[in-house]
């Protein structure tokens, strides 16, 4: 059975937690909070899940998420504030972990209109940039080759963007801890065996990363890189000039996005994005589907932002 704790405060997201699940990838607040954002609580769902659940669903009511992962926990959030975890006998809490840094916190975000990119961010050159793609797309690959050239991690899988007092598009720091898949591990010759699967099926890996990790609260966000698998053998990238084109791109990298129209917040997810779209540059850099070329897509990277086009 999971444990309990009273009284633990953290930050991530740009939030004020305080929780009764430990979260040992999450920076603790030492002295109690005020004005907390979000509460972290353990409770029996079943009953609820049997009247609202569908295996494999989203169950959507009102301004309640809940959801169902088979011999973890069943997990309910609410209203942008509350994040109720029901574990199951024996479960691990390695996982109830990651489904409540991952899937809760992404619909916590959109619940309180933070726009939560799916990806990784990191801070180059003062201000942050965020990569998204698809799944196999080698996004947390080349975030980790930019960190191991000193460039520092923000954020990894669910990205929080936010609008400043400013009127700036910010991105807020998570937690130190990184997904890499096991050809990124082999690739990046780490050593897998310091590290447990993520999931029963899929060879991911959980990897702390304090030492890559950016200290600072919250940095602008100056640019979105969509990375795309292609069949061109060569390396591609190029500015995407149109803002409308950039639309459906932020619409399909934002996080657990399923829920957005069953939220009602599909308005709500076009002005932000159009906003967005209007601010931020993007690019699209396409990569040969063999060989591994983080190396070369970082050196195209870099090169892009510091010429500016």
């Amino acid at each position: 059975m999971i444990s309990i704790y009273t009284g633990t405060f953290y930050k991530a997201f740009g939030l004020k937690i305080q929780s009764e699940v430990s979260l040992p990838e999450v920076k603790i607040v030492k002295d109690s909070l005020h004005n907390i954002d979000v509460n972290i609580m353990v409770k029996d769902l079943t009953q609820e899940w049997k009247k609202y659940g569908r295996k494999g669903k989203f169950a959507v009511m009102n301004d309640t998420v809940m959801f169902h992962i088979k011999n973890t926990a069943i997990f309910s959030v609410v209203k942008g504030e509350r994040v109720i975890v029901s574990p199951f006998e024996n479960a691990d809490e390695n996982k109830i972990r990651l489904y409540v840094l991952g899937s809760c916190m992404g619909i916590i975000l959109l619940q309180r209109k933070i726009l939560p990119l799916h990806g990784s961010a990191l801070v180059i050159d003062g201000k942050a940039y965020a990569i998204i793609g698809h799944s196999g797309a080698g996004k947390s690959t080349l975030a980790s080759t930019l960190m191991k050239t000193g460039y520092k991690l923000i954020s990894d899988d669910v990205i929080a963007v936010s609008l400043s007092e400013n009127q700036e598009f910010i991105v807020h720091s998570s937690y130190p801890q990184q997904k890499l898949w096991e050809e990124s591990l082999e690739k990046l010759a780490l050593p897998k065996n310091k590290y447990s699967p993520l999931f029963e099926r899929e060879k991911k890996y959980a990897i702390p990363v304090e030492s890559y990790f950016h200290n600072g609260e919250r940095v602008p966000l100056a640019g979105i890189f969509e990375l795309e698998k292609s069949v061109q053998e060569q390396l591609t990238i190029e500015k995407v000039q149109n803002s409308i084109e950039k639309l459906p791109v932020l619409f399909h990298h934002t996080f657990r996005n399923s829920v957005l129209n069953r939220l009602g917040l599909l308005k709500w997810h076009f002005s932000s994005t159009a906003s967005l779209a209007n601010q931020v540059e993007m690019y699209r850099i396409k990569r040969p589907t063999s060989g591994f070329t983080p190396y070369e897509i970082q050196s195209l990277l870099l090169n892009t932002i510091r010429k500016g086009d």
